[in-house]
């Protein structure tokens, strides 16, 4: 037959046939469930792979492996090995590669990221790609796991109870025992909590599966809502005593903190126990060679590299690393048995995750304390409505147990909704809160410089943005060698309509959510159910005339020079061009910070533990028109954290809040008591049915695929599966809110027209016993949604922060 001719060097390559090598299933469990990395909602389970021979050894449950799906190579994990599959036998692959690693995936950490994936809708392949770093070869290689630390582990260990212990200690540095009993109530409950002993005092390393399994059933998890002091770094020091007397217990702790500001005030606290950041050793020193890795407390960040991040994974779960700090990310860490898990400002936006399935940092680590039977603590200077309602449940329970009366049908009903929620992202806590002579002694002096005050004052600058009064105490303080501290509201301008008559924030007559007011239309619409606000009058005082203001805080630090023309002013920002000022020195100078940016006051030991004479905080009537669901809350939040720099006033410290405000927010800051708004906050929700009160879903995307959506889970029915007695407060309303039009985005470069980039966003309200039941369906229509490829997008996110978020 004859070839066709070919040019040289272009002739068709023949394929090298490779001799195939039969792979023999391995004796014992040759299947393998495997976790993919694949994060289409459909596929969130696991598939059957066969395990080698050769592979039987390094293929346990938790190991990383390689293998082929479809027409890809993907990297999973193996969830479990069994002997019955139901795949057919020719469909069966073996595994590509098994990843050499001496460090795996426990199983409660797998049982943590399944009851996750399953309170917030998502899949387990979610959840893993956000628990799990990127894997970086070259750590596995640059380190030796040895027994040199647990070796000096118990000598450790006492030397923490000792400064714990340490009743004449005269460093206000760091916390001991008796002086958190003495300035907070409830502390004792919360020391005997966090020093309960487990089944086998040890670290994870010396305990089986078995082991943690069975101490997680024994161990029954206990919940704190502790209220933050006021101090310099005393919040930073009252969470590391938590943490130093949970190692001291033989406990791991794991603590999720707003930004890496707050990471490093706790790292200096821990560091004043004698506790040590987890990084390379320079030199030789006890025992370790240089170039090894040391430490007691590793960081977890997004912020850090993908090697740094996967070597203090991997120190955690291998135990030798009791704690771990970090933001959002940390909120997974491989801690094993009855830890303790911390969060600081459980309402703060950073914990809000940006990647499906949306879960909450606060959820997160309430159901994994739950389910290790550790210990879950809230810690932020203004109390949440969440918070509150768990306190609220405490309470009730408290006071039953103590033999009062109580209505039998609460008891059944709260029975019910217990068997029906088993894995609950909420529950019942423990208030921690300061003591009356803790407030005496730490609080400092706080002024309301609002008009009525200036006017009692007979302050001639009535109006002005800084009074005489305030300018007089700046001085003062100024003059006694103290830095100032002028707090003022974030940088950007935002829209808000109010009532031009009484200047009260315009809301709907319908559910009562504040009005928007786009550019380019002529009517206010809510930003909450999407009313058009036709004929509306305010409830205030009847006026039917509204008008659009502007809200921003730029060249505030451009005014105050004029004020203050011979002292230097600072500004921390992360919207100028300095960005936020770490620290600064003890001396007369003004700070203009944004919340957040506040730099600390370092003394001449070289300490951050220094204090601002006068903190003032500016336009406070900021807060009567900014809109969002827990805007109280994270104002009073971000007032107080200012307010916490301040020096008592013992030793002379004032705070001004200049300008118009709720008289709930003043009185709050005054006592430094925040019940009182937290209660008024959980009332109010209860009025209007809203979180925590009821479970939210926020559903958004194309029209007709939100549409098809709602549709199908019943949310367009007056009430969504809600058929038993408790339901009768929620039978005259219906399940959903809106649906709104959403904005397009600020990054769309084309501009796009509000009719054509047509997508929505709907609010889904259920009781809270219905939360399970409201997840499994909007999962179960996401996953039909994206199986047939419909068109259009679609998501959802449960508990969000902000209903007006998406």
């Amino acid at each position: 037959m004859a070839e066709q001719p070919s040019l040289d060097g272009l002739a068709r390559k023949t394929r090298r046939k490779r001799n195939a090598v039969s792979l023999v299933p391995a004796n014992e469990c040759p299947i393998a469930h495997v976790m993919l990395d694949v994060q289409a909602s459909h596929l969130g389970r696991t598939f059957d792979y066969l395990i080698s021979q050769d592979q039987d050894e390094s293929a346990q449950p938790g190991a990383f492996v390689r293998v082929r799906f479809g027409a890809q190579k993907l990297t999973g994990v193996i969830w479990s090995r069994s002997s019955h599959t139901d795949t057919p036998h020719t469909a069966l692959r073996f595994l590509e590669r098994v990843f050499p690693s001496d460090v795996l995936l426990s199983k409660s950490l797998r049982d943590d990221i399944d009851a996750i994936a399953k309170a917030y809708g998502g899949t387990s392949s979610n959840i893993l790609r956000l628990a799990v770093p990127q894997r970086v070869a070259r750590v596995e290689h640059e380190e030796v796991f040895d027994n040199i630390r647990l070796q000096r582990r118990k000598q450790w260990r006492e030397n923490l109870k000792k400064r714990l212990q340490n009743d004449n200690n005269t460093n206000p540095g760091y916390a001991t025992t008796s002086r958190m009993i003495y300035d907070y109530e409830n502390a004792n409950i919360l020391y005997n909590a966090l020093i309960k002993k487990s089944i086998d005092a040890s670290f994870s390393e010396n305990k089986t599966e078995n082991q943690l399994v069975k101490q997680a059933e024994n161990n029954s998890s206990q919940s704190f809502i502790v209220d933050a002091l006021p101090g310099s770094c005393r919040l930073a020091q009252d969470l590391a005593w938590m943490i130093v007397t949970a190692l001291s217990a033989c406990k791991q702790a794991v603590v999720v903190l707003p930004t890496l500001r707050e990471v490093n005030d706790v790292m200096r606290a821990l560091m004043v126990y004698g506790l040590k950041p987890y990084k390379r050793v320079s030199e030789n020193h006890r025992g370790f060679s240089a170039g090894s890795f040391d430490g007691d407390v590793a960081r977890l960040c997004a912020a850090d590299p993908p090697a740094d991040r996967y070597r203090a994974w991997r120190a955690i779960a291998s135990g030798i690393v009791p704690c771990v700090l970090g933001t959002r990310a940390a909120m997974y860490a491989p801690v094993e048995g009855d830890a303790l898990f911390a969060i600081v400002e459980d309402c703060a936006y950073q914990y809000a995750d940006g990647m499906m399935p949306y879960a909450q940092a606060r959820g997160v680590m309430r159901l994994r304390a739950k389910r290790h039977g550790g210990v879950f603590v809230s810690m932020s200077y203004s109390r949440s409505a969440l918070s509150q309602s768990e306190v609220d449940c405490y309470m009730s329970n408290a006071q039953d147990a103590q033999g009062e009366q109580s209505v039998q049908t609460t008891k059944v009903i709260q029975t019910t909704q217990s068997a029906k929620t088993a894995e609950t992202i909420s529950g019942s806590s423990i208030p921690v809160s300061a003591s009356r002579l803790a407030r005496e002694k730490l609080v400092p002096w706080v002024r309301w410089l609002n008009r009525e005050a200036l006017l009692k004052l007979a302050d001639p600058s009535i109006g002005a943005r800084i009074p005489h009064s305030a300018v007089r105490a700046i001085n003062d303080a100024l003059s006694d060698g103290k830095p100032v501290l002028l707090s003022i509201a974030q940088d950007g301008v935002t829209q808000s309509a109010i009532c031009s008559s009484c200047k009260r924030q315009a809301r709907c007559r319908r559910c009562t959510g504040p009005l928007d007011v786009a550019n380019s239309q002529q009517t206010a619409r809510c930003s909450w159910c999407g009313a058009s606000a036709i004929n509306w009058s305010c409830s205030n005082c009847g006026s039917s005339n509204m008008r659009v203001i502007q809200v921003g805080a730029a060249g505030v630090a451009e005014e105050l020079s004029k004020l203050f023309r011979n002292v230097p002013i600072i500004i921390s920002s992360q919207h100028q061009p300095n960005g936020i000022i770490q620290c600064i020195d003890e001396k007369p100078v003004i700070v203009v910070a944004t919340p957040g940016c506040e730099p600390r006051v370092q003394t001449q030991d070289a300490n951050c533990n220094g204090e601002y004479g006068v903190v003032a905080i500016l336009d406070t009537w900021v807060s009567l028109y900014a809109s969002g669901l827990d805007v109280r809350i994270d104002t009073l939040n971000s007032w107080m954290k200012a307010s916490a720099l301040c020096a008592p006033r013992a030793r002379g410290g004032s705070v001004l809040l200049i300008g118009e405000t709720y008289p709930v927010l003043a009185r709050a800051l005054t006592l430094w008591d925040t019940t009182q708004l937290s209660c008024n906050e959980l009332s109010e929700r209860a009025q209007a049915i809203l979180p925590p009160c009821v479970t939210a879903a926020c559903v958004w995307g194309a029209r007709d695929a939100v549409m098809r959506a709602l549709e199908n889970i019943g949310a367009m029915q007056e009430n969504l599966g809600c058929e038993s007695s408790q339901d009768a407060d929620f039978s005259a309303i219906s399940p959903l809110l809106g649906i709104v039009p959403m904005h397009p985005p600020v990054t769309d470069r084309y501009q796009h027209f509000d009719d054509i980039y047509d997508r929505v966003k709907a609010v889904v309200r259920v009781p809270l016993y219905l939360r399970q039941e409201l997840v499994n369906r909007l999962h179960k229509e996401v996953a039909r949604h994206v199986a047939t490829r419909a068109a259009g997008e679609l998501r959802f996110c449960v508990d969000p922060k902000d209903l007006l978020a998406y």
